[in-house]
C-alpha cells in the first residue's frame, strides 16, 4: 500500500490477480491479442514478465511506483471509481487519476505509453 509515501504513482490494470486469472490472461494474450482488454499489460509485458525497456523505465522515474491488478486497487480504494487500465499520482493520502483508460489504450507500444507518463509528471 502506497498510503505511507510522499508520492508515488499507481498503476492500476485492467485484469485480475490470481494464478487463474494470469493463467487465462496469458491465454487470452496468446490466442486473440487484439481483443485482451488490457492495453496496460499487453504493452508492459510478455507472456510471463515485464519487458525489460519499461522496467528500466519504471526505475529512472525517481519515484515509488506500485502496480495493481483492478481487483487489488478496489479492495485497496474501495471509494474510487476509475475505469481501466488507469495511472493515479498518490501524494500522502490523496490519490489522483492522472491517465485514463482512453489515453493508455490509444498507445501502441512502449514508446508511446513513456511518452504519456512523462507528459504527465512534467
Amino acid at each position: 500500500m502506497t498510503e505511507n509515501y510522499e508520492s508515488a504513482l499507481i498503476f492500476v490494470y485492467n485484469a485480475d490477480s490470481g494464478l487463474f486469472n494470469t493463467l487465462t490472461d496469458i491465454a487470452h494474450k496468446t490466442l486473440s491479442p487484439k481483443t485482451y482488454n488490457c492495453n496496460l499489460c499487453a504493452i508492459t509485458h510478455g507472456l510471463f514478465t515485464e519487458k525489460a525497456e519499461w522496467k528500466d523505465f519504471i526505475e529512472q522515474l525517481g519515484t515509488t511506483v506500485e502496480f495493481l491488478h483492478r481487483d487489488e486497487f478496489e479492495r485497496q480504494y474501495p471509494d474510487i471509481n476509475l475505469g481501466y487500465p488507469a495511472i493515479l499520482k498518490q501524494s500522502g493520502n490523496r490519490q489522483e487519476e492522472i491517465i485514463g483508460s482512453g489515453e493508455i489504450n490509444r498507445c501502441k507500444c512502449i514508446e508511446d505509453l513513456q511518452k504519456l507518463v512523462k507528459r504527465h509528471l512534467d
